[in-house]
């Protein structure tokens, strides 16, 4: 099976920095229909973030739930499942001890890519990441995948090495599935 992981803030829906208010959770521009294109080609979709405001002290990891919920419920009105949401809630320079800490799952490391693949059975070198900053790819390229950069604005370091160059750069998720769909010689709806 092959997927393709999605970045959440920027990327899969508006970034709204520190937000975990599910009323307040809005799709980016072109993310629908890249998502009923991606879903109807035979991809899985799940989510990957950082959640760096959990060892922030800026909320409980436990609202997260209510993001995933409502991002659940946003997808399944476009008739879209998302089949995994994994978040990284870790910052080395957080206040919450027991999530201040460096890990492997914090993007640019590519743990939760791993997990994923691991509990969902999936082939990574047939997968992709679509992210809007090179932390996205750099995780995508390290676990294997191809990678998308969405480029919104949302990149201000652009710190480039070989694994931060993206396989492709476009300007949303209708346009990353279309490229997505071509380079994998997929039919939408097949």
């Amino acid at each position: 099976m092959r997927a393709v992981f999605l970045d959440k803030d920027g990327t899969l829906i508006e970034d709204v920095p520190y937000n975990v208010d599910p009323k307040r959770i809005k799709f980016t521009k072109g993310a629908v229909t890249g998502l009923q294109q991606l879903s109807g080609a035979g991809y899985v979709l799940i989510a990957i973030t950082n959640q760096s405001g959990v060892a922030r002290g800026y909320f409980q990891e436990s609202a997260l739930q209510g993001v995933e919920e409502r991002l659940q419920q946003l997808l399944e009105s476009a008739g879209v499942a998302l089949s995994g949401f994994y978040y990284c809630p870790h910052h080395p320079q957080g206040v919450v001890k027991e999530y201040t800490m460096q890990c492997a799952c914090r993007k640019p490391e590519p743990g939760l890519l791993l997990q994923a693949a691991a509990n969902h059975q999936l082939d990574l070198s047939q997968s992709w990441f679509v992210g809007d900053i090179l932390n996205d790819i750099e995780a995508g390229r390290r676990a294997g995948c191809k990678t998308i950069l969405i480029d919104n604005g949302n990149e201000t370091e652009w710190q480039l090495s070989p694994l931060r160059i993206p396989h492709h750069t476009v300007a949303d998720l209708a346009e990353a599935a279309q490229v997505i769909i071509k380079e994998s010689g997929l039919v939408y709806g097949k």
